[in-house]
């Protein structure tokens, strides 16, 4: 790793001063706990880095058990307080001005998002409608909240109807690799039911979740209804799945993680959504237009820079096609600039940090080893207008078996194993030979195959010529390792709250 320093970094500095998000002139970031910018109680911080050029561009608060306890009971006390009497029309108005805010300030969150977490500006400006979307469903969903008249066989004049109430204190474990769009998907619900919350930011990208918890406050929301606690996931992310008084757990990051936190969920036998690991599918068919098909399948395993859960890294092309793909899948890649994401033109940016970066490289070296042939890429891009940065080149490998340690583990990088396949039998035998059940998609011009292979895919959400896409209002979700609970959709909302069966005695 470069050299730690402690200032600003070169090229972000090199940016307008005046378009540089005002979060990052601070010597140092807090902790939101009960409407409060408050000091870590360690008095500890950390840095975070710009992984496109290695340097450190903030200084967060470290915060720990102690500090997780303090927002706990913060969210607990807004839960029972005055948020509590908000009705759905309040709550509703106040994500209509959270909106407002957000799309005033989007220019800014999103180079912010950019800074931190590497991907290209014309990705994160590109987030803006989709985050509308994302806020404008929520609002509507405050209306949706309703119980039921229930017909009973009960002797005498007894009513009974059902009743819907939100859960409680919610704890938010939020990812690395899109915290701008990752964290709505907890603040949402949270502040369409009438929940509250603790957020827990990923240690590599915390600031677009510190910015909006500052904008959450300009907009009215009531102290303490969401806190933010910085910090490491071992200490924070631990502390905040095991607290006793946490009602639900919302989380997105690896299965290995899931596991613990399913563990520590035993305390209070709390409530989890989980978005885990993938490895997804993506069939192509020889009857597929491959103009389609070819970037359609380089970009489901390469945008964000490969780092996308439900990213379609294992690529299966029919035989008949293999090696003509394979050709223009390569050709394709190599036209894809790989670069700081501030940078006009730019479509692929860093790895997230040096660590991740080491990590995809030994899962390169590791398919070469195992007999898999690069197409395309496999090195690390250092030097001239890479510098210092974490970037690697998207990596296309052919050759590759299925039962590959590159076809079978997640590696949360721009490398794509393509592997070869008969016919749909085959392609849904090897696909669903994987211990993940994320997302897939097919790629072919007979509505037939189309059906067939949709449905047998084992995975929460499958895309037909076409990938990546999402709606709030329709949501996805996670099967086998790849986790569950869903995402979007009014069940999403329906998961932040609890039923109750309510029996009146009207003699």
């Amino acid at each position: 790793m470069p050299a730690q320093n402690p200032t600003l970094g070169s090229h972000t500095a090199a940016l307008q001063h005046n378009s540089r998000p005002a979060i990052l002139q601070r010597d140092h970031q807090r902790l939101l706990i009960g409407g409060e910018w408050v000091a870590a109680a360690s008095g500890k911080h950390f840095d975070s880095f710009n992984p496109a050029t290695g340097e450190v561009i903030a200084r967060l608060a470290e915060g720990d058990a102690s500090d997780v306890d303090r927002a706990v009971n913060a969210a607990r006390v807004a839960f029972n307080g005055e948020w509590s009497q908000w009705k759905p029309y309040d709550r509703q108005r106040l994500l209509l001005r959270v909106h407002d805010l957000i799309d005033k300030n989007f220019d800014e969150l999103a180079l912010l998002e950019t800074l931190d977490m590497g991907a290209p500006l014309q990705r994160t400006l590109g987030l803006r409608r989709y985050i509308s979307q994302l806020i404008m469903f929520y609002a509507g969903q405050t209306m949706n909240v309703a119980g039921a008249t229930l017909p009973n066989s009960l002797p005498g004049n007894i009513t009974t109807l059902s009743l819907k109430a939100p859960v409680g204190v919610v704890g938010g474990i939020i990812p690395w690799n899109g915290p701008l769009i990752s964290q709505w998907w907890i603040l949402g619900p949270v502040l369409a039911t009438g929940c509250t919350a603790v957020m827990k930011p990923a240690e590599d990208a915390s600031l677009s979740v510190l910015r909006i918890a500052e904008l959450l406050l300009e907009a009215g929301m009531p102290a303490g209804v969401v806190n933010v606690v910085t910090g490491q996931g071992g200490v924070a992310g631990a502390a905040l799945a095991e607290h006793r008084d946490v009602d639900r757990i919302a989380f997105t990051g690896s299965t290995q993680t899931g596991r613990k936190i399913i563990q520590a969920s035993a305390s209070n036998i709390k409530r989890l959504q989980l978005e885990l690991g993938g490895k997804s599918p993506d069939i192509v068919f020889a009857d597929a237009n491959l103009d389609m098909a070819v970037p359609g399948a380089a970009m489901a395993a390469f945008n964000n820079t490969g780092q996308i859960c439900f990213a379609g890294t294992r690529l299966f092309v029919q035989r008949s096609i293999q090696e003509q793909f394979l050709e223009r899948l390569a050709a394709f890649s190599r036209t894809l600039r790989v670069g700081n994401g501030v940078e006009a033109g730019v479509q692929l940016g860093p790895i997230i940090s040096a660590k991740q970066l080491d990590n995809v490289m030994r899962y390169i070296d590791i398919g070469t080893k195992e007999g898999a042939t690069l197409a395309c890429g496999g090195r690390r891009l250092q030097g001239g207008d890479w510098g210092d940065g974490f970037f690697v080149e998207p990596t296309v490998f052919g050759n590759v078996r299925n039962e590959m340690t590159i076809a079978q583990e997640e590696i949360f990088g721009p490398v794509i194993s393509v592997i070869p396949f008969d016919d749909a039998e085959d392609a849904l035998r090897l696909a669903n030979d994987i211990d993940y059940g994320l997302g897939g998609a097919v790629w072919t011009r007979s509505l037939s195959t189309a059906m067939k292979v949709s449905q047998g895919i084992k995975a929460g959400t499958v895309w037909v010529n076409c990938y990546g896409q999402i709606d709030p209002g329709v949501g996805f979700g996670g099967y086998r390792m790849s986790g569950y609970g869903w995402k979007g959709g009014p069940q999403h909302v329906d998961a932040f709250l609890y039923q109750k069966a309510v029996y009146l005695n009207l003699d």
